[in-house]
């Protein structure tokens, strides 16, 4: 090894090093928790246009660059148990989805099988998924069954 690039190579491993301490993104995604949603907001490039607390859970509303309108429902655990979208674009359901995107992507191949058009409709033990619409009008709505709050009706997350 030269001398010329020993420092260098110092370099790399310690930034290779202090890479692993940097916390990876969390954001508000479904079974989450609520004090991240100012990082959805972000990542969204969008305003939050109110909190609405409730007898039951808190909504979070933000309006995302594109238009599309976004509300996140805390429970007062302060776990996120439904997220609902309208507006132009669909949201980054990844995001949204958070670890329960793989399993609402493979359901959702799943109920396409042989059609490419209507509406996704999913209902597995805990996850349940509905997405409708059309260029620049769709909407959707995602919660989890286990995490709704007693006396919440799934009605209310829209």
């Amino acid at each position: 090894m030269d001398r010329t690039t020993r420092p260098y190579r110092r370099l790399a491993f310690l930034l290779a090093g202090s890479l692993s301490l940097v916390p990876a993104p969390a954001w508000a995604a479904l079974g989450g928790a609520a004090s991240t949603v100012d990082v959805d907001r972000v990542r969204m490039q969008g305003a939050l246009l109110r909190i609405a607390r409730a007898e039951r859970f808190t909504t979070h509303e933000i309006q995302t660059a594109s238009g599309t309108v976004v509300r996140e429902f805390v429970a007062p655990n302060g776990i996120v148990f439904g997220v609902a979208w309208q507006g132009p674009w669909h949201p980054d359901l990844r995001q949204l989805f958070g670890d329960y995107f793989d399993r609402y992507q493979a359901a959702a191949l799943a109920a396409r099988q042989g059609r490419r058009r209507g509406p996704v409709i999913i209902q597995d033990s805990s996850l349940v998924v509905q997405i409708t619409g059309h260029p620049r009008g769709f909407s959707g709505r995602a919660y989890l069954t286990d995490l709704v709050p007693p006396g919440v009706e799934p009605e209310t997350i829209r």
